[in-house]
């Protein structure tokens, strides 16, 4: 059974790409025509790159690892929060700070002071132990942490990958994955560099319905690679019990 169909991409506006004027000339290659000015995502290719990085973020999830949603522009915000919850991994949505791949020693304390915060919030801490000038201030921290980590607060190591919305906005998320050598699944829209990105995916990345679908789909890859990895150990676990019964018998 396909991932997805030709008709959810077209239905999503996934192969809308910019205005030909604005175009990266290394595009070309997954561009279909141009209609009105605005270049016309080839979706035959699209299908294939889309079955491609499924089938990796799949053998990534069965092999436990992890996997990194990134989008902070407003259109991919809501997805990149669902979908990372939905498949169990993590994500930022809200600004990418410098350091929160290659210094990640350095972000795991501001980690930690943000789940000191949140307990002192949740206990009642902060409004006995200070002020209230005091606990407005650490409340403005505790939101501020909040916003920029809470998608990260549980990632006990850096990613093994990284599924990116706009490559030209998280710029910097994805230097930091190819500085590390982590792979880049991501969303490639006509106006960026595809040879940026290790696992591209020709298509619109500033619809709404475009971002939902392609981060629905990373999560779909996620979700079943994780349950082909505990249909393994059930098998084997299986098989063990078994070997065991049947020695027990001969003896």
């Amino acid at each position: 059974m396909a991932v997805v169909t030709m008709k959810q991409l077209l239905e999503s506006g996934v192969h809308f790409g910019h205005q030909a004027k604005r175009w990266n000339p290394k595009m070309a290659k997954y561009i279909f025509t141009e209609r009105n000015g605005i270049h016309v995502i080839d979706l035959h290719k699209s299908l294939k790159k889309i079955e491609e990085a499924y089938e990796v973020v799949r053998e990534i999830a069965a092999q436990g690892g992890t996997v990194l949603f990134v989008g902070t522009k407003k259109q991919a915000q809501e997805a990149m929060k669902d979908q990372a919850e939905r498949s169990g991994m993590y994500y930022v949505n809200n600004r990418w700070l410098g350091g929160m791949l290659t210094n990640f020693e350095t972000i795991k304390g501001r980690i930690a002071r943000l789940k000191e915060l949140d307990r002192m919030d949740k206990d009642g801490t902060l409004d006995t132990a200070y002020t209230k000038k005091e606990a407005a201030n650490l409340r403005k921290e505790l939101e501020k942490l909040s916003k920029n980590l809470a998608g990260i607060q549980d990632m006990p190591r850096i990613p093994d990958a990284l599924f990116v919305v706009d490559v030209k906005k998280e710029a910097l998320a994805v230097a930091e994955a190819d500085h590390l050598g982590i792979p880049v699944i991501a969303m490639i829209d006509t106006n960026v560099d595809p040879d940026l990105i290790t696992y591209p995916i020709p298509a619109n990345d500033d619809a709404i319905r475009s971002v939902k679908l392609m981060s629905t789909l990373v999560a779909n890859a996620i979700i079943e690679g994780k349950q082909g990895a505990e249909e393994k150990v059930v098998d084997e676990t299986t098989e063990v019990t078994e070997e065991v019964a049947e020695n027990g018998a001969a003896e």
